[in-house]
């Protein structure tokens, strides 16, 4: 069985795979009329599948997770397709919380395979361009919950919204989380252009939910919903939130709570389920997108109490993530400057008035002066490194070199993850903070080094 999965494995790996060759630098490199083949000889499975599609810069991820595990806990057979996963390619299909089994992969990747091998047989242009990693696990996520008989999928975008390869859904409800820079040289170089390209999910006269705030890129949204008359509910607008942090003295650090006001329901506080007083902006997002399905889709009504009992079970890892105390190690998959704002917010107001330690290793696409901006106020220590599994990783000299232009200070350079970690171990104390971010990939390396996980796959470079 090992052998058979490994198979399965190199063949998904060694296909096109943005998440490790790095995203395309022209927009017009991204097609979504390859998918629309695949999925058409697999049978069109997403065709009958009530889908709630979810983009946004920051917080989809997050909001996704809160809409699925509400739903679960009110007894709706719920999926979640999220990306990229952490640790194993299973993470990324999830009904009820529980990931797809090993055999279950094996079986899915075997049946798209064969579809793509019938595709690019028939067209020599899909041989030349072949369909992507993203591409293919995506086929396989819609193609398992059409057959596992799911009430409802939460459907994450990888990256943008129009041009993306989930754009192939007719969602029931389409959801914008927040706008803010990333991915610049594909989805253009200000908020009202990034706003447009994500605002591709809107389908004509299917509702939305947007939790976006800023003037120029709300507008864009406004202007794409208009143009396709989609009834549109905006925070701000349509509902509300009210964050309120833990009351102290804490032993450890613990979310805080939120109230939100819809056009339709006062939902009362409810405690967060992720750490965060920007997780309340999610939740007050996803409950608003719970109204919007209620609204259309009266089978998937849920209530307060489902909410609560969803908040409480879940579990969304490298998020704000505590993983140990004596120093306080927490790991974050911030990866761009509005995460590592909300990050640096989050430490400041859980971890006042102790010894912090930075290790932060970063992506090459990413801005990498903008999110250590960010962050170094917060850290007087910094140990520069780098993700091993993945070769876009920026090299922790160059790291260092940005932390000294940008403080005066001298960043220490360590290669090796787990050591970077041990090293700033020892510069927080026992009574310290050590907190480990900059990307999901280091996110999840550090992840596996802390907690002693084994099997993790590793993201090979493409060869293609």
């Amino acid at each position: 069985m090992l052998d058979a999965y490994q198979d399965r494995l190199d063949y998904l790996y060694g296909r096109l795979n943005y998440e490790t060759a790095g995203m395309p630098g022209l927009p017009s490199e991204l097609r979504i009329g390859r998918m629309r083949r695949l999925l058409r000889v697999l049978g069109d499975p997403h065709s009958g599948l009530r889908i709630v599609h979810v983009a946004g810069t920051k917080g989809k991820g997050s909001t996704a997770a809160m809409l699925a595990s509400a739903l679960s806990a009110g007894g709706r057979r719920t999926a979640l397709y999220c990306s990229p996963h952490l640790h194993r390619l299973e993470e990324r299909y999830q009904i009820d919380g529980r990931p797809i089994t090993a055999a279950e992969l094996c079986g899915l990747v075997d049946e798209v395979r064969a579809a793509v091998e019938r595709l690019e047989a028939e067209d020599p242009l899909l041989r030349s361009a072949g369909a992507t990693f993203f591409e293919i696990t995506t086929a396989m996520g819609l193609l398992h919950f059409a057959r596992a008989g799911t009430d409802v999928v939460v459907l994450e975008v990888g990256m943008g919204g129009r041009l993306d390869s989930t754009n192939v859904v007719r969602p029931v409800l389409s959801v914008i989380t927040s706008i803010a820079f990333d991915h610049t040289r594909q989805l253009g170089n200000t908020l009202g252009a990034i706003a447009t390209e994500k605002a591709g999910i809107l389908k004509r006269s299917r509702p939305a939910v947007s939790g976006v705030l800023p003037d120029e890129p709300r507008e864009a949204i406004r202007r794409v919903a208009a143009a396709r008359r989609c009834p549109l509910r905006e925070l701000g607008v349509d509902f509300t939130f009210h964050a309120d942090p833990p009351r102290g003295p804490l032993v450890r650090p613990t979310p805080g709570s939120v109230s939100v006001r819809t056009w339709r329901t006062d939902w009362g506080a409810m405690d967060l389920p992720l750490l965060g007083l920007h997780q309340a902006h999610n939740a007050a997002v996803a409950m608003a997108a719970l109204d919007v399905l209620a609204e259309r889709e009266p089978g998937l009504s849920i209530g307060p109490a489902d909410v609560s009992r969803g908040f409480a079970s879940l579990r969304w890892p490298a998020r704000v993530e505590v993983l140990g105390e004596a120093p306080w190690l927490v790991v974050d998959g911030a990866h761009n400057v509005a995460s590592a704002e909300a990050l640096a917010r989050t430490l400041a107001e859980n971890f006042p008035d102790v010894p912090r330690a930075l290790v932060f290793g970063t992506t090459r696409d990413k801005d990498l002066r903008g999110q250590l901006r960010a962050l170094l106020p917060l850290f007087p220590s910094v140990v520069a490194t780098r993700y091993r599994e993945n070769p876009r990783a920026v090299p922790p000299e160059d790291v260092a070199e940005a932390v000294f232009e940008l403080s005066g200070r001298a960043a220490e350079v360590v290669d090796d993850p787990p050591e970077a970690i041990e090293r700033a171990r020892g510069r927080a104390g026992v009574g310290g903070l050590v907190c480990i971010t900059g990307s999901l990939f280091l996110a999840a390396e550090a992840r596996a080094a802390i907690l002693g996980l084994e099997g993790i796959q590793p993201r090979a470079p493409s060869p293609r």
